[in-house]
């Protein structure tokens, strides 16, 4: 078994994948309506990195790797200083999201999806974080 230096297997997440139908609409969709950097970008390979900060977001066409289509189902949280600031932000540029923003009694998070059906949420905790450690 291979470790870090910190005698644990795994030590991080280095990115999580997003597989899209359009990649052209994809990097309009996480560059513009997102505004997320974008930090690789591999057209010719349908492949392209988007940073938000602590997570990388790799958008990828999988039928250019031999793959199928599959939307990712598990929200991936974007942190945002003022969830219905962005929210309204967002809808105005088109973006559809799912009820209401939800009061966790920790955080404030609102629920949409990018083009291709990609579970995303925009997530802002205004608690300080508890952990059983």
């Amino acid at each position: 078994m291979t470790t870090t230096g910190t005698n644990q297997l795994v030590s991080g997440v280095d990115f999580v994948a997003l597989f899209v139908t359009d990649f052209d609409r994809a990097m309009a969709f996480y560059g513009e309506t997102l505004e997320l950097p974008r930090s690789v970008h591999r057209p010719d390979s349908g492949f392209a990195e988007f940073e938000t900060g602590n997570l990388t977001l790799s958008v990828l066409d999988p039928t250019k790797m031999g793959m199928e289509f599959r939307k990712g189902t598990n929200s991936i949280a974007l942190h945002v200083d003022d969830v219905a600031a962005t929210r309204a932000t967002l809808e105005g540029r088109g973006v559809e999201f799912h009820g209401d923003i939800f009061d966790s009694g920790v955080c404030h998070m609102t629920f949409f999806n990018d083009p291709d059906g990609n579970e995303l949420m925009l997530h802002h905790r205004y608690a300080p974080r508890e952990t059983d450690t």
